[in-house]
């Protein structure tokens, strides 16, 4: 209620509203509108007069602090959600990974891209289906994009990559632009080799905390 009658400006001037256009607003009953207008007022949220031409409200200086209290909740919400934390699973893959991080092609652009030289390998990680939802946002964001190249022999893709942590260590969240990449699956890049730096084996569970 408090939030509606701020979205119609009631902490910058006085606010005419009916009972019955406010229970409009915010979807409620004539009575429901009325009875909060009444709570408002009696804690001191609200000014109500009340006159023959109709309902007066502004909102008090203390109304707008417990909106202000609000809004620094919700900032803090969505601050935060840049950084989301993906759970899953340390197997051995085929040590593809370290193959590609090898690359100078790739690794010029981690250097510069990431800010680190990474170690010639990359932490598997499997993502069970119960925490998918962060690892589907990942192919909607842009990411940082490493871009493919070729030698004399092949053609390597783009790449998108993410800077992470794992248990506190920076790394990279590195996903191959390939439209047959598994995506339950996560490849971790880092400047040291994380399973010894932590003593990961594999079905240890691990969490990434990516940068989106």
């Amino acid at each position: 209620m408090l939030k509606a009658l701020a979205l119609m400006n009631a902490t910058r001037r006085v606010l005419k509203i009916s009972s019955k256009d406010l229970a409009e607003k915010i979807g409620q009953s004539v009575q429901t509108a009325a009875r909060k207008l009444k709570e408002l007022e009696r804690d001191g949220l609200i000014e109500r007069i009340l006159t023959r031409d109709g309902q007066f409200v502004v909102i008090t200086e203390r109304g707008k602090e417990i909106l202000y209290k609000e809004y620094l909740d919700y900032k803090r919400i969505f601050e935060e959600e840049r950084e989301i934390i993906i759970v899953g699973k340390v197997f051995s893959g085929l040590g593809e990974g370290g193959y590609y991080v090898s690359l100078e092609g790739y690794r010029k652009q981690f250097r510069e891209m990431l800010g680190f030289d990474p170690y010639p390998g990359t932490l598997n990680i499997r993502i069970p289906k119960e925490q998918m939802f962060f690892r589907s946002r990942l192919d909607e964001e842009d990411g940082i994009l490493i871009k493919g190249f070729k030698t004399k022999e092949r053609t390597f893709g783009d790449v998108k990559a993410f800077k992470c942590k794992v248990n506190g260590v920076e790394g990279a969240v590195v996903i191959p632009q390939r439209s047959h990449y598994p995506k339950n699956v996560l490849e971790v890049i880092s400047p040291v080799k994380l399973r010894d730096a932590f003593g990961l084996k594999d079905g240890d569970w691990v969490e990434v905390e990516v940068m989106v």
